[in-house]
């Protein structure tokens, strides 16, 4: 029986060399790529039989010490290593929650409006965009998926232009939905997601089976925009503490770049737009 934790550690495994642990490579030309399983449990100090049964599911409580022992075999940061204690020992699913339906607040619709020199949107945990100001219209414009960033990333076929570091930022995102999502494997929403991207894009599905995690912190990310040229925007995320689910993300240049003029070109031509009769309110939602 498969079960989210025996997938993680599966993944983990496969994708360590035994350099990575001080391993001998001994034959050259392994069957197993990675490591074994007998090599994980004599580093974990675990029987084999007990590891076996974590990856094919049949132990399902595991101690915060072998965890921790498993965590250190796989090189784990502190944020991976909760993710496995959570896959472990899953707390209550949070379906259902404020924030998922989509429904963003009116105070954050005007402040989006406010900010209207650099891109705004406002994502939930599946990363469907809920609402998004002007100025992130016109940045974004032109893409075919815009109701979700990890459709935009994947099924686009202009994203990888767009995106000068498009791959390093793609194992990013796919990291960062990991993170997010955590052990809610049962959500039917993101499922559907995760098979969708999974059939329509192959560098999506290989970067998903490697169970990464990272939540995305702050960063900057290169633009090659078709209006304007390229660009270098600073990120950061906010939590929208009255909708759980829902994060507040900012895009912005440094002051007095060439990517703030950049931008104040793009803004000018969006309010060209904006002035032959568009709408310009913040309150765009694709849900």
């Amino acid at each position: 029986m498969q079960t989210p934790l025996g997938d993680f550690l599966r993944a983990r495994r496969q994708i360590m060399s035994p350099d990575e642990v001080g391993l001998p490579r001994g034959v050259k030309h392994r069957r197993t790529p990675g490591l074994r399983r007998d090599e994980v449990a004599e580093l974990a100090s675990i029987s084999t039989n007990y590891y076996m049964r974590l990856e094919q599911g049949r132990e399902r409580c595991p101690s915060d010490q072998v965890l921790n022992a498993l965590a250190r075999v796989f090189h784990l940061d502190a944020e991976a290593t909760e993710h496995l204690h959570e896959l472990a020992h899953p707390r209550a699913l949070r379906c259902g929650v404020d924030g998922e339906d989509g429904k963003v607040n009116s105070q954050v619709l005007q402040l989006m409006d406010r900010w209207d020199q650099m891109p705004v949107f406002v994502l939930n945990r599946r990363m469907d965009v809920l609402a998004q100001n002007s100025m992130s219209v016109a940045f974004l414009g032109g893409f075919e998926h815009t109701d979700n960033i990890m459709r935009m990333f994947f099924l686009s076929p202009t994203a990888s232009r767009f995106w000068l570091d498009w791959e390093q930022e793609a194992h990013i995102m796919v990291a960062h939905l990991r993170a997010v999502v955590g052990a809610e494997h049962e959500d039917p929403s993101l499922l559907e997601l995760v098979e969708e991207l999974s059939e329509g894009s192959e560098d999506f599905r290989q970067m998903w089976v490697r169970h990464d995690v990272r939540a995305r912190s702050l960063d900057t990310s290169r633009y090659r925009h078709p209006l304007v040229g390229d660009l270098i925007l600073w990120h950061v995320s906010f939590s929208i503490d009255c909708a759980p689910g829902q994060r507040l993300f900012v895009a912005q240049p440094e002051p007095g770049s060439p990517s703030e003029e950049a931008l104040a070109k793009l803004s000018a031509l969006r309010q060209g737009v904006d002035q032959a009769g568009e709408p310009s309110s913040a309150r765009r939602r694709h849900r």
